[in-house]
This record gives structure tokens, sequence and C-alpha cells, in this order.
């Protein structure tokens, strides 16, 4: 079921996580914070908007890290549920994709509650203070690649909060999959 990213709160500073991850190590915020700024993604494994996006996400998050501005992923989902999410599965989709990013699993989705995560991809741009300047989505694309020509709305929002430490005025939020829930 499609889900879009809910309320912006601009300001809002980045809750502090520390998360095992794919590569073996555990990352605290501090650890993958930028210089000039950082995002924070909301991803899994299975979902189709992740999927169709998830190359050209890479591709955006190499290209940001070269202006100082870090990525990090975090997998939330309910693994029991839906094991092509697990942690497994997740160490071999990030070698799949030549992640150059750390990708975080988030097992007790706690951290997924803290930020406010509703679907994947959900997209929490931060300056470098570590406060919400970005809420939106990578580009047009949803399923399918994005029009000819179509902006790098992510992209653009980062170097601009870089650049000025602002927020963009006009923020299309994310849509995907929703964030897939453990029974309570």
């Amino acid at each position: 079921m499609a889900a879009n990213a809910t309320k912006i709160i601009l300001d809002t500073p980045a809750p502090d996580f520390s998360l095992p991850a794919t590569d073996g190590r555990t990352y605290t915020l501090k650890d993958v914070a930028g210089e000039k700024g950082t995002m924070i993604v909301f991803m899994c494994n299975h979902c189709p908007y992740v999927k169709a996006v998830i190359d050209r996400l890479a591709g955006d998050a190499r290209l940001l890290f070269a202006e100082a501005i870090s990525f990090a992923a975090i997998c939330s989902n309910d693994a029991t549920d839906y094991p092509e999410d697990s942690f497994a599965n997740m160490k071999r989709f990030a070698q799949a994709h030549n992640f150059p990013f750390p990708y975080l699993h988030d097992e007790s989705q706690s951290v997924a509650r803290a930020y406010g995560a509703v679907c994947t991809p959900d997209f929490f741009g931060y300056g470098k203070d570590l406060k919400l300047k970005y809420r939106g989505r990578l580009d047009e694309g949803r399923t399918a690649p994005p029009p000819v020509g179509a902006r790098r709305e992510l992209v653009e929002a980062m170097r601009a909060i870089a650049a000025t430490g602002a927020a963009p005025e006009n923020q299309t939020p994310s849509i995907g999959c929703s964030i897939k829930w453990k029974a309570a």
C-alpha cells in the first residue's frame, strides 16, 4: 500500500541512534553526520518504489559525499512478516547495489518512530546543525524513471542547505510503501 511522507516540522533536531550496519559496524548519528549536511533515508529491500530509485539514490549519495554531505539508510521493516527485509538480505542488497553509505538495521523500529518515518523511501535532510531542512523526495520518479530533464530535487535541496542553511520552500513529499510495523 502506498503511503506519503507526512508533515514537515522544519528545524526539528535529528534523533540520535546506535544501529548495526551491513558492513559489520555499529553507527550513531554522530558517526554518519556530514560536515555540510546529512541525509537519512528510511528504505527497505522489497519495496518497488525503493527498487526503482536505488541506483539513482546510490549515485546521488556518491555525489553528495564528494560535497561533504553524508548519507545513511535505515531499514525498519518487520523482517518476520517481510523476510526479504531481513538483516542478511539487507547485506546482499547493499552489496548488489554497491552502497557508498552505511545501511543500518532498526530491528526495534524505535528509530523510525523517533524520526516519524512512514514510507519507503522516506527522506530526512539535515543541515550541518543536524536540524531538519528537507522532507521531500528524491525526484519525480516513482516506480519508473523520472522524465528526461527532471530536476534532481534531493541533490538540489541538500546543496542549497549546505550553502545557505535554509530549507527549500517547495518540498514534494516522498511516496512509497508503508513501513511494515510489527504487531503491537
